[in-house]
């Protein structure tokens, strides 16, 4: 059972020591993040699933973790073993920030998966019987601005627009029905993980009825598109 969902960005430079000196730039994507982790929390999820971009599409265990240098800087993040993709990786950083003992797992999409395929994946997440909360890791397009990391491209203002429509009114059918094929020419690279949401909150086909959304950030730092969300099925109660 889905009791809670959370959609946060994953720059490196989120992490402070990544950023070094320009550290300072993202705090307030860091504290949306942080705020987005509390609501996460009030689920109390008997399991936290971190969803993010894998080229491999693996699992991996709750004692996976990475390397940040190879981003910069000689740190650690999540667990002991093996090397987590960049999304899942700051998902970790996330999980470890927020300081709950949660149990976790990760599950990589592929960038390139099929909306079938990643309705499906969020679907069998939320099919289980105990509590479960989604961490899901995505950035928007980072072809907004002629400073952003690709080329300008004017069709990614609106479909920005409208992911962070979708995200702030808890609308799975819009979600569902983002474009794959464009997503990639605008270097989106949260498109297959808000799928995955998307499957696992409810309806791929209009809004889901009764879910609480609140968009806690929308902007574009260094050019990219940034999202963060947390959702919640108003029908799921919280423990005594």
């Amino acid at each position: 059972m889905l009791v809670a969902a959370v959609v946060c960005p994953h720059p490196p430079l989120l992490v402070p020591e990544l950023a070094a000196g320009a550290a300072g730039e993202l705090d307030a994507l860091r504290a949306a993040c942080d705020t987005a982790l509390e609501a996460l929390a009030d689920g109390r999820p008997d399991e936290v699933v971190v969803v993010g971009a894998d080229p491999d599409g693996g699992s991996y265990a709750a004692t996976a973790g990475a390397s940040m240098h190879p981003y910069g800087v000689d740190m650690r993040v999540g667990g002991p073993d093996g090397q987590l993709p960049l999304a899942l990786a700051v998902g970790a950083w996330l999980v470890d920030r927020a300081g709950r003992p949660w149990p976790v797992r990760y599950v990589g999409i592929e960038p390139d998966a099929t909306t079938r395929t990643c309705l499906a994946v969020g679907r069998a997440l939320a099919a289980g019987s105990g509590r479960t909360a989604l961490l899901v890791m995505g950035d928007g397009s980072a072809r907004l601005t002629p400073q952003s990391p690709g080329r300008h491209d004017e069709r990614a203002e609106p479909f920005d627009l409208r992911v962070a429509d979708a995200l702030a009114s808890g609308d799975v059918g819009t979600l569902s029905s983002l474009d794959a094929a464009l997503a990639s020419a605008l270097m989106v690279e949260g498109r297959a993980a808000w799928q995955v949401l998307a499957g696992a909150a409810g309806s791929a086909i209009r809004p889901a009825p009764g879910i609480e959304a609140r968009l806690l950030f929308a902007d574009a730092p260094y050019g990219v598109g940034s999202f963060v969300v947390s959702w919640r099925p108003s029908e799921v109660g919280t423990r005594a």
